[in-house]
């Protein structure tokens, strides 16, 4: 479905990208240390943001051809060019002294800690909490802590 300027309408409804048959929404990574964002899928649209951050954990909302619309941890985006993105998981801290632990247990010893803005790894996800490789450190964190990965997510 498009709207009225031919672009892709996002809802609750959509369970699968029309271009990628891939899941929406869906995270991905940033590949690129900068990126354009742009507030329409096409080089003709003006730049709203650039994200400066290789890495970076985003949200996949939409895709329209190469062009697939995202968002960050706080609601910003908008249209950037496929080759850009990385299907690799990361996540992003939220809060300062988040500790990465040696088991998936808020008893278990702290390994590190890590600050609010720390992107990581995600490896495997449980219920409540994730592996998570930082800065040469690998924990298990609160999956509440994270901004990357669903509530439900599990991953192996």
């Amino acid at each position: 479905m498009t709207g009225a300027a031919g672009t892709p309408e996002t809802g609750a409804a959509a369970a699968q990208g029309p271009v990628t048959n891939l899941p929406l929404p869906r995270f991905v990574s940033l590949k690129a240390s900068e990126a354009n964002v742009r507030r329409g899928p096409s080089l003709e649209h003006r730049i709203d943001w650039v994200f400066r951050h290789r890495d970076m954990p985003l949200r996949v909302t939409a895709e329209f051809g190469h062009w697939r619309r995202v968002e960050d941890n706080e609601g910003q985006g908008g249209w950037i060019y496929y080759t850009l993105l990385s299907g690799v998981r990361t996540v992003l801290i939220e809060a300062d002294g988040t500790a990465l632990r040696s088991r998936p247990d808020p008893e278990a010893p702290a390994v590190a800690e890590a600050e609010a803005g720390v992107i990581g790894r995600l490896g495997e996800c449980r219920h409540d909490w994730c592996r998570v490789t930082a800065d040469g450190e690998k924990g298990w964190v609160a999956k509440a802590a994270l901004w990357g990965v669903e509530a439900d997510e599990i991953r192996n």
